[in-house]
């Protein structure tokens, strides 16, 4: 086996998965809760960059369900991220005949 073919193919991927990364964290994700009156953006990183909420749901009364329906609003935009990192890396990693996790 060649050291330095080896050493090229290590650094192209390399490159690949710091692209696919630089990709995935610009890339935004919505989730939603309660068939959109609560509405939460997250880029790749997991960061909230928006939430919006419907204002026929802003009783206060209500509190405790608008905290749940943004709670599951989060949780779905980045469940969303988190499937296409899973989806890109692990057609990477395939396509290397590395194992999938």
């Amino acid at each position: 086996m060649d050291i330095n073919k080896l050493m090229q193919q290590a650094q192209a991927m390399q490159k690949q998965l710091e692209k696919a990364t630089e990709q995935i964290n610009a890339t935004e994700f919505e989730g939603t809760a309660s068939n959109g009156l609560v509405k939460v953006t997250v880029n790749g990183e997991n960061k909230v960059l928006a939430v919006s909420i419907d204002p026929q749901i802003l009783n206060p009364d209500d509190k405790e369900m608008i905290e749940d329906l943004i709670m599951i609003a989060v949780n779905d935009a980045i469940g969303k991220a988190d499937a296409l990192k899973k989806d890109r890396f692990g057609s990477m990693a395939s396509s290397m005949g590395l194992p999938i996790k």
